[in-house]
């Protein structure tokens, strides 16, 4: 087996297990929680998904850019051969990761603490700045899906 597939087969699944748990979180879940739960469970659920949730994430932004960078050299050279529709990925991508990092380090953070405090106003503000993130992290993601489905018939 070649090394590019392993490279390959690595990327594509961090980007389903990604792209797909957010899919799942904001299209899913989110509308049967907020249909069947009140404030302070519907809090202390989404708080608990992203703390099982986030490892996975953190894995995805390790292995993506890796595999991803790894790919390009080894089919294309590096980033002066590399066609439009990778270029296109790996901006969408590092947009992606940064995104998350923030949701991460800061309305994540503050989602925790007030659900621990039982501050649940707080803990719905911080929520609702995730759901926002989030729509656009999963709509960027899926925008690199096409990319990279498509990208090279457009080339």
């Amino acid at each position: 087996m070649s090394i590019k597939i392993i490279y390959a087969l690595l990327h594509v699944v961090a980007a389903v297990i990604w792209v797909g748990g957010m899919f799942f979180a904001y299209t899913c879940l989110r509308p049967v929680a907020v249909l069947l739960l009140e404030p302070p469970q519907r809090l202390t659920l989404w708080a608990n998904t992203f703390a099982r949730f986030f490892p996975f994430v953190w894995i995805a932004i390790i292995i993506l850019p890796l595999s991803g960078y790894l790919l390009m050299f080894a089919i294309w050279g590096g980033f002066s051969g590399a066609p439009v529709y990778v270029h296109i990925m790996n901006a969408l991508g590092m947009a992606m990761i940064f995104i998350f990092l923030h949701v991460y380090f800061a309305p994540y953070q503050r989602l925790r603490r007030a659900v621990a405090s039982q501050t649940w106003q707080e803990g719905g503000k911080q929520l609702q700045t995730i759901r926002r993130m989030i729509a656009v992290n999963l709509t960027m993601g899926l925008l690199v899906v096409i990319t990279a489905s498509g990208g090279r018939y457009f080339s």
